[in-house]
């Protein structure tokens, strides 16, 4: 093998690289351990632990700290399918926001063609300006876009104008419109990471302009869908100083300290007016704490006594001193003032920002300052706010800024008066800043705002966090100033986008939901790991006895496989799901394939009497083309799901994807790195074994003659489960229909039939009922209020299924998990679905048309993929209802489509490639095409029956122990091997040789008489 330096050195540096991304999900997996062993069941008492060393590090490596935070980032992440939470895919109302951005234009034909696009919206693939565009054109050709009547009004005069195109018009909608998307996610993405959600993911999703939102772990569903779905809050609040804030708390301190006492019973004397106050003495000794440093603010008081230990200073009596004055200072012992210290003494740092906190500290400092024997020390019109960007670099800490608020409580000036805000980059330093322009109403109250706090700060606040507070440098008449600070360049974009937000009243709305509580999760990756154990024990023994010592290397290369495919995915900040496992197991399964080419190769030569090294050699060579095209066919079909899927399709798309790639790398030279050491010592090297040395040696199975009989069977079977799809139908999932589905847990067993009924009472309407796997629990559809988008509606219809079900048993039944789909998302993810299979075929047809040069072979495979794909419709048409499983089309039926296309296809390009190799060799010398193509089927047929094999050993264990969430789907993929395995022998190339010798003129009569 040429440049095996080369690979070796790759091999091992893949191989250390793999092992330090996994490293830290061994890191975290420890940490988290001893979390668990601290708080000893208390979930509250282990997230506490957990976030008090967030910032801290856990982990030495290669001359680096990482702290927990940092590891926790890098760890393999696993989806809600497997540990449990919420799943959330949130739409922002295009109407509402082009509504607003019309004033709210009452005009005739502004409002008809607002209803006219709403309606075409329904079940039409174009976005919704281009359908009002041409409902506006409908309704009223002449009507102009840049009129005051739509959207030329005088809050939007700064960006549209009366000489403008309705064309240019609709370019600053769909600007205003992707802005409001934007700011969406950023407010989303801001409340979940103030809600304390671990590992949250959360993605705009380009392509549809939704936002996408995990949450493992959330046990309130309800108060998420407040959270996500609440209009953003934009204020703009005068402020306090610094300096003059600080007598309040520390006299809030001081009282804090006393009610502590109280509380522990102690008893408390009067202070002499001779000796030191405890304001005073609770200042000097926190002056004393600090004094080390000259910058407070760069680091905490926890930072410095650990800088302590490092300069030789007593730790021990540093961190009693420490822990002393935390007991004695309820609130300064976690707040820490924003001070400087110099050698001059202590300075309050000019501003609004009173101190700094640990974001772990902070619900406690919020419940001390809102007690009412704190309160009323504070000024009337003092309110607190907590900064939404962490102020230090390893992100824990946060400012709290001190704003002035009005008699009546509310904000001084509201987003609603500002008409447009942008980034831009200073015109004399260059720097990221924020434009701001406002309405007439919002210029005034700005001019007088600004007015009376020159060289004061006006603090930007967005759902009751600072977002940003400037200093004001003068009166700013007109409504337009800009804003400056130490802005990154999304930084700026970011507050552009809040402050745009407060001009549209267009919260983003929930369209797509799923749940998955933690028992259902830690259920499925039981299943997942028994199924992969099993499976891939079987396989590797399968290997080890079918090829001897060939088996053996094999399975080191599905050990080394398995290690890169983790590592890489754990690089890439992948997420495993339950999909993900089947997939991974899936590919190791399929993974097979390239060492079986490689093998039969090998056997091929030796029987040709040929001396092992050179067989080995040449076998490699002869199989490198069948393994390269049978696995770029798979590819594609992965990154197609990659792109038409979501969620746990695009999970199991990433491993197939992955997995395609690095057993490519493992199959072909991991092995050969081995063969070339057993090589080089002279050991003793097989391929086989007596039993399995000659099976299926000899063959000459006759598939092109009896090629009709095959149509005949194959156009049968069609038109049986034709049959079925036109009478019956299909169930479909909730994704596909719309609606809502919950899968319930019950202590005993539960009818389906008498649930259905219960059910239909309480809504109205028959849902659809079945049991899902054991006898105690059921699967339940719905299509009640999937209409309504009210906040409430999700909890309403939650409660009548389980009101509805409180009387089959004594107690509540457990919902494990829950799912919604609106009806728009639903008609997207049919039509993406449709879309996918097309462009699949097609990418499959064109792929074989380039490689092969013939179109002939291109769509022999297009019809072998066809049959497949019917006949897995008819299976799932004829046996919805009869097996003991859910069979609903699906989004990950699709998947399985999808995968079984990438598979079949591996197979039939296997074979073509063959076909190829032996008319290029013996074309001229038979007497027709028909007896070549025979012999090359039956040269294939050793290779194609064993990785047929090897996949349905994988797929039956998963379909037994896999869990009842995935059955379905592996059910599907388990009728795709075997029937992809019927199409590549008996449809695709029979076709090919009807259609090769159809147009060469030839015969296939001498065939069909043998």
């Amino acid at each position: 093998m040429q440049n095996k330096g080369a690979i070796s050195f790759f091999a091992i540096l893949l191989a250390v690289i793999c092992l330090f991304e996994l490293s830290f999900t061994f890191v975290v997996s420890s940490v988290e351990r001893n979390a668990a062993a601290y708080a000893a069941g208390d979930p509250e008492k282990e997230r506490e632990y957990l976030d008090s060393i967030a910032g801290q590090p856990v982990y030495n490596i290669i001359l680096k700290q990482y702290t927990y935070k940092e590891c926790k980032e890098k760890e393999l992440n696993l989806g809600l399918d497997l540990k449990g939470g919420m799943n959330v895919t949130l739409e922002v109302s295009v109407p509402d926001v082009v509504r607003s951005l019309s004033n709210y234009s009452t005009d005739p034909t502004f409002t008809k063609a607002m209803e006219l696009a709403v309606k075409n919206k329904k079940g039409s693939s174009q976005d919704f300006l281009t359908l009002f565009n041409e409902a506006v054109t409908q309704i009223d050709p002449n009507a102009r876009l840049s009129s005051p009547s739509f959207f030329g009004h005088k809050d939007m005069k700064d960006r549209i104008n009366s000489k403008m195109t309705n064309a240019e018009v609709l370019e600053v909608v769909r600007e205003n419109v992707n802005s409001s998307i934007d700011n969406s996610y950023i407010v989303i993405r801001n409340r979940i990471d103030k809600f304390g959600v671990s590992q949250p993911n959360i993605q705009r999703l380009e392509a549809s302009g939704r936002i996408l939102v995990e949450l493992p772990g959330v046990k309130d569903p309800e108060r998420v869908r407040k959270l996500l779905q609440g209009a953003a809050k934009l204020e703009f609040w005068e402020t306090y100083e610094n300096k003059d804030v600080y007598p309040f708390l520390e006299k809030a301190n001081e009282k804090l300290r006393e009610i502590n006492k109280l509380d522990k019973g102690e008893i408390t004397s009067s202070v002499d007016s001779t000796e030191k106050s405890s304001d005073e003495e609770s200042s000097e000794e926190l002056a004393e704490l600090l004094k080390d440093n000259k910058d407070t603010t760069e680091l905490s008081l926890e930072e410095k006594l650990a800088a302590a230990d490092s300069t030789g200073k007593d730790s021990l009596s540093q961190k009693q001193q420490f822990a002393d004055f935390q007991k004695n200072n309820p609130l300064l012992g976690i707040l820490q003032p924003f001070v400087n210290q110099t050698e001059q003494g202590t300075f309050f740092i000019p501003g609004p920002c009173v101190g700094l906190a640990f974001i772990r500290d902070t619900t406690k400092i919020n419940s001390m300052l809102s007690s009412p024997q704190v309160k009323e020390f504070m000024p009337k019109d003092l309110r607190f706010f907590w900064t939404v960007k962490s102020y230090d670099k390893a992100g824990t800490m946060l400012q709290l800024i001190a704003v002035r608020t009005t008699r009546d409580g509310k904000a001084p000036l509201t987003g609603d008066v500002i008409s447009n805000a942008f980034k831009q980059f200073g015109q004399l330093n260059g720097k990221p800043e924020v434009s701001m322009s406002m309405n007439a109403e919002g210029a005034t109250k700005w001019k007088r705002l600004t007015a009376e706090n020159i060289d004061k700060s006006i603090a930007i606040v967005l759902d009751d966090f600072v977002y940003s507070y400037p200093t004001v440098q003068g009166e700013i008449a007109g409504g337009s100033s800009q804003i400056t600070g130490n802005f990154t360049i999304k930084e700026a974009e970011d507050l552009a986008n809040i402050l745009n937000s407060g001009k549209m009243d267009a919260p983003a709305r929930i369209v797509e939901e799923a749940i998955v509580g933690p028992s259902l999760g830690q259920e499925a990756i039981n299943a997942g790991l028994m199924s992969s154990l099993i499976g891939l024990v079987l396989v590797f023994l399968f290997m080890a006895f079918y090829y001897s010592t060939g088996g053996l290397i094999a399975n080191i290369a599905l050990f080394a496989n398995l290690f890169f495919l983790m590592g890489v995915m754990a690089s890439l900040g992948a997420v495993l799901t339950l999909p993900g496992i089947a997939g991974i197991v899936l590919t190791l399964g399929m993974s097979v394939d390239a060492n079986v080419l490689i093998y039969e190769r090998v056997r091929d030569e030796l029987k040709a009497g040929k001396g092992i090294k050179t067989a080995i050699s040449e076998g490699y060579s002869n199989a490198y083309s069948s393994i390269i095209d049978s696995n770029v066919t798979t590819l594609l079909t992965g990154i197609i799901l990659y792109i038409f899927g979501s969620g746990p399709i695009q999970g199991f798309a990433t491993t197939l994807v992955i997995g395609i790639l690095t057993s490519l790398f493992s199959a072909i030279f991991i092995t050969r790195i081995v063969f070339d050491i057993l090589l080089s010592k002279n050991k003793n090297i097989k391929f086989s074994i007596p039993i399995t040395a000659n099976v299926l040696s000899n063959k000459n199975f006759d598939f092109i003659g009896k090629r009709k009989i095959f149509y005949a069977i194959s156009l049968i079977v069609i038109l049986i489960g034709a049959s079925s799809i036109a009478i019956k139908g299909f169930g479909f999932g909730v994704d596909f229909k719309g609606g809502r589905s919950y899968v319930l847990r019950f202590d005993e067993p539960v009818a389906a039939t008498q649930a259905r009924d219960l059910l239909t009472k309480e809504f109205g309407q028959a849902p659809d009922v079945k049991t899902f796997g054991s006898s105690n629990q059921i699967k339940i559809t719905t299509s009640y209020l999937i209409e309504r988008d009210e906040l409430a509606t999700d909890s309403i219809v939650e409660n009548k299924v389980l009101g509805g079900l409180s009387s089959l048993q004594g107690t509540s039944p457990e919902i494990m998990s829950a799912q919604k789909v609106g009806p728009t998302i639903a008609s997207d993810i049919k039509e993406s679905a449709v879309l996918a299979i097309i462009f699949s075929l097609i990418v499959m047809f064109l792929y074989l048309l380039i490689r092969f040069r013939k179109w002939q072979f291109g769509v022999g495979a297009v019809g072998g993929l066809v049959f497949v794909v019917l006949f897995i419709l008819g299976v799932f048409s004829i046996f919805n209802g009869i097996l003991p499983f859910s069979l609903d089309i699906d989004q990950a039926f699709i998947a399985a489509i999808l995968t079984v296309i990438g598979y079949a296809i591996n197979d039939t390009v296997v074979i073509f490639d063959r076909i190829r190799e032996y008319l290029h060799l013996h074309g001229t010398k038979k007497e027709s095409s028909s007896i070549v193509i025979n012999e090359a089927l039956n040269s294939t047929l050793s290779r194609t029956l064993i990785t047929s094999v090897t996949t349905l050993i994988v797929l039956f264990i998963l379909v037994i122990f896999g869990g009842e969430v995935i059955r379905g789907f592996i059910f599907a993929m388990l009728i795709g091997v075997i029937v992809g395995t019927y199409s590549s022998l008996f449809v695709a190339a029979p076709i090919v040789a009807d259609l090769s010798l159809r147009f060469s003129g030839s015969s296939l009569k001498e065939s069909e008489k043998k």
